[in-house]
């Protein structure tokens, strides 16, 4: 049997609530056949709080030493109390600041419409002081 490490939703609408439990991998998330229950996190606690996150370390680490799977969540909080130190299987990359085609031909043409409107103000006000400049001379 395939196990897996993940968060059971409960709680009410717009309040969630998630208990971290051991379960067949095939199970539904939310079904409540589960093996084992191995903490609770509750997000709508401040990030400071230790009722935030509330798990039993030892147990974790049994199940993770018998080869149970981490989902990814429950993996972010085991590597940030150093349970596990294994790097995430998806890092995203950072972001090039290449914009999508459409997006990338608005930004030009609204750069050429803002560097042609700059020129046409500053060529009136450029010939302005030289010509005064040789009316004085």
């Amino acid at each position: 049997m395939a196990t897996t490490i993940r968060m059971a939703r409960g709680g009410t609408k717009k309040r969630p609530f998630y208990r971290i439990i051991v379960t067949d991998s095939r199970e539904a998330r939310d079904s409540g056949n589960f093996i084992e229950k191995l903490g609770t996190y509750n997000p709508l606690l401040a990030k400071n709080n230790p009722e935030r996150l509330k798990y039993n370390a030892e147990r974790m680490k049994h199940w993770v030493s018998t080869g149970a799977q981490v989902s990814e969540t429950v993996a972010r909080f085991l590597r940030a109390d150093g349970i596990i130190t294994a790097k995430p299987a998806y890092t995203p990359k950072p972001n090039s600041g290449k914009l999508p085609p459409r997006a990338q031909a608005r930004k030009d043409a609204a750069e050429a419409a803002a560097a042609e409107a700059a020129a046409a103000a500053a060529a009136p006000a450029a010939e302005a002081p030289a010509a005064e400049g040789d009316a004085q001379a």
